[in-house]
């Protein structure tokens, strides 16, 4: 009989994890998509609008619900300890703080809504903007759910259990998908109301998760006792671990708009190609990502448990998986680059530019899969201050700078664009790499 430590017995354990985590994330993204594909159907200055109200929903959404870094890697090293008392107390505390950083940041986003839109979009026009702000106003009362849902997610996750929220996250899309529909173009008798309908949508997505995850928390079957934890003093815990991971998601964002900056001095083509490059590569990225929620539940639970040799080896284990899945991709990417653009655009020259991106977009995943991996087993092992420090040089020196040294300055265009973000993933692996080897997150106290 194998060993529950060889390492067959690991990769199923961090397939058994990952693979409901991947299907998760790529629910999650596709309430986001259904609505915008509904919306583009209901008029184009609609479609506009999601360009401005979905990325600050997805951008604040990504920053603020940094908190469930942090519960993810409490619960899981104190499950590993035996200790569900103490995991059942993180996860009580981190979503009262959710609740409460939630309205802390809609109410005040929505008092200033209207005006915040014009002066940061003063090109966009009047009626974008106008339905940029609806959209905002029935979204953003919903945020603080959409940060519970996110930190009773990774408390579940931390446990060891993945399906649950695929489960709900299945029941929410549902949601999304008939509200949505009846909504924006007025079935049933109802008054169409176009982007407005696709905010209700979401709204209720948020709404329906959050109170099915925490319910379920709270239940008598919870693999948590949630009902007897006191909040206070394990808040400590989480936010230790928390707080860099926001700054982390901070710098993040604060690069990736610089870098969509670059890309917008490439011209439309330019940009239209690079939405479908990522359109394509998405798949690959959410892959990695539920990869990374194995790899961090799993040394979190092993460090909880004192077995850090075991946490290192299931960390480089998901990372080899990873990296052999995302270089399946890759290879797809490189031998097939049009039939994947044709999904998007027929256009001949942005056909032209696109696979020639997509090829170099090749390179990069099995650098992306490491990465991605090595970073979220980090944070598990509550390291948050390696991968802050990682992103600080990588996001905002190598991509920036590779991304302006190759696209504009050597004018390669796009293709140089995805070679500063190839660039920006080789550094990461690298420094990732040598932070793991060295082994300082064996010994964190979280």
């Amino acid at each position: 009989m194998k060993s529950e430590h060889s390492g067959a017995a690991l990769a199923r354990q961090v397939w058994q994890l990952a693979w409901p985590a991947i299907a998760h994330m790529l629910l999650l993204t596709l309430v986001f998509l259904v609505g915008r594909g509904m919306v583009g159907r209901y008029s184009t200055s609609a479609l506009a609008s999601m360009q401005i109200s979905g990325t600050l929903t997805w951008t604040i959404v990504s920053v603020f619900s940094a908190t469930s870094a942090g519960t993810l890697a409490v619960v899981a090293r104190s499950v590993g300890a035996g200790d569900r008392a103490a995991a059942a107390a993180a996860t009580r505390a981190s979503l009262v703080f959710a609740l409460a950083l939630g309205a802390a940041i809609a109410l005040p986003l929505l008092a200033a809504c209207g005006p915040l839109l014009r002066a940061l979009f003063p090109n966009a026009g009047a009626a974008v903007v106008e339905q940029a702000a609806a959209y905002l106003g029935i979204v953003l009362p919903a945020l603080p759910l959409a940060f519970v849902e996110a930190v009773a997610a990774a408390a579940l996750q931390g446990v060891g259990d993945t399906r649950t929220p695929l489960a709900v996250a299945t029941i929410g899309n549902l949601v999304n998908v008939a509200v949505s529909a009846v909504l924006i173009f007025g079935h049933l008798g109802l008054p169409a109301l176009g982007v407005r309908g696709a905010a209700v949508g979401v709204a209720c997505t948020m709404a329906t998760e959050a109170l099915l995850l925490t319910a379920l928390l709270l239940s008598r079957s919870s693999p948590l006792p949630l009902r007897s934890a006191a909040p206070a003093p394990a808040l400590a815990r989480v936010l230790r671990v928390a707080l860099p991971a926001f700054a982390e998601r901070s710098v993040y964002h604060a690069g990736y708009m610089g870098f969509v900056a670059i890309i917008g001095l490439l011209g439309a083509t330019a940009m239209a190609a690079n939405q479908a490059l990522i359109a394509v590569e998405s798949v690959c990225f959410l892959s990695a990502e539920g990869f990374g929620i194995a790899a961090g539940a799993l040394m979190a639970q092993r460090l909880g448990a004192r077995s850090p040799r075991d946490a290192a080896r299931v960390g480089l284990v998901a990372a080899l998986m990873a990296i052999l899945a995302l270089s399946a991709f890759g290879v797809l990417f490189a031998l097939a680059p049009r039939p994947l653009l044709l999904a998007f655009s027929g256009d001949p020259e942005l056909l032209a530019v696109g696979e020639r991106a997509l090829r170099m977009a090749a390179v990069a995943q099995p650098f992306m899969a490491f990465a991605t991996v090595m970073g979220m087993g980090l944070r598990g092992a509550g390291d948050t201050r390696t991968v802050l420090a990682v992103t600080l040089v990588c996001s905002l020196l190598v991509r920036l700078g590779g991304t302006w040294l190759f696209a504009v300055t050597l004018g390669h265009g796009l293709v140089g664009v995805w070679m500063g973000s190839t660039a920006d993933w080789i550094c990461r692996s690298v420094l990732l790499a040598v932070a793991f080897a060295r082994g300082r997150w064996r010994a964190l106290a979280v």
